[in-house]
């Protein structure tokens, strides 16, 4: 690990200043990722800011009726609030499928939305990443790409999200709040947040230089019956192959978002709304334009039997 500077914010404001100011400075919170990335030099910042004494780990109610989970919110205790389990289910069974206890107590709601890849190419650092190192190629396109992207990837990255929580924020149109250098605040809709491969795939957010997630806002409870399913190559403790977040009610309708197969969760309108017509007309609508590669063509077929397999836990539900 290389040498870095640190320092403890004391205002979300004036830790964006400290990040703008400081050429390769980064945030710390849980650092559940962060840390290892460093210990392996893929991540080699500067500088450290904690940002773990600024306050941002409330869950409070809006005043439309939903919730504002701050941005230090610890996955464990996310999960375990009566408000999400009772009305936001998705996003607590979400939580429960990803990593283990030890790490959920440490993980950060806004840490967990900026995750990195866990493509392997960018893991080892002898071999070509354009994420990792750009402009040096993407060892997976020509290589081992099993776990990697069916849909939205570029000639120049295939790697996935390799979140739970993000499917399941996405599926209940969660909004990022931000504080910039400046001190200016913005509102970035979840399915605005991330930026798709293109030719620049180490840019993976909106964020500009500085900018500091302080909440997540959920708008208020959608309804119906909520299911998670998640399906990798063991029972525990693996990343997702695809994963499903789920909303249905009792008529058909609903909203559905995939894990594991984009550079984001990834959901479509035209495909919500097909629900009504089961898993094969959702999954025609999701992975339309899909670019699989030969190793990781599957998932087509294995996100469709999720979906459907999601379906029939609602419809078990209901009963």
């Amino acid at each position: 690990m290389k040498a870095f500077g640190f320092e403890r914010a004391e205002t979300p404001a004036a830790a964006a200043s400290a990040a703008a100011r400081t050429p390769g400075a980064k945030f710390i919170a849980g650092g559940t990722n962060l840390l290892d990335l460093m210990k392996l030099e893929i991540e080699t910042p500067a500088h450290l800011i904690d940002v773990n004494g600024l306050g941002l780990d409330t869950i409070m109610p809006t005043d439309d009726g939903g919730l504002r989970i701050g941005a230090l919110v610890r996955n464990t205790d996310l999960a375990a609030d009566a408000r999400v389990r009772r009305d936001y289910a998705v996003l607590s069974r979400a939580l429960l499928a990803g990593a283990s206890g030890q790490l959920r107590n440490q993980a950060t709601t806004a840490g967990n939305l900026l995750q990195r890849t866990r493509c392997p190419y960018f893991y080892d650092t002898d071999q070509a990443c354009n994420k990792r190192l750009p402009g040096s190629g993407c060892g997976a396109l020509d290589g081992y790409s099993r776990q990697l992207a069916v849909i939205g990837g570029s000639p120049q990255c295939i790697a996935t999200h390799p979140g739970d929580m993000a499917v399941a924020m996405r599926v209940l149109d969660a909004v990022v709040e931000t504080v910039g250098a400046d001190g200016d605040t913005r509102r970035i809709a979840l399915d605005a947040f991330y930026l798709p491969p293109g030719t620049t795939p180490q840019r993976e957010t909106v964020l500009q230089p500085g900018e500091l997630i302080t909440a997540v806002v959920l708008p208020p409870p959608p309804g119906g019956r909520h299911v998670y399913r998640k399906v990798r190559d063991r029972a525990s403790y693996a990343f997702a192959l695809v994963s499903v977040a789920l909303v249905v009610h009792s008529d058909g309708s609903g909203r559905v978002a995939v894990g594991g197969v984009a550079h984001m969760p990834w959901r479509s309108p035209a495909a919500d709304a097909e629900l009504p017509r089961g898993a094969s007309a959702v999954a025609a609508r999701l992975f339309e334009g899909a670019t699989p590669t030969d190793d990781n063509r599957f998932k087509l077929a294995l996100a469709e039997r999720t979906i459907a397999a999601a379906l029939a836990d609602a419809q078990e539900a209901r009963s």
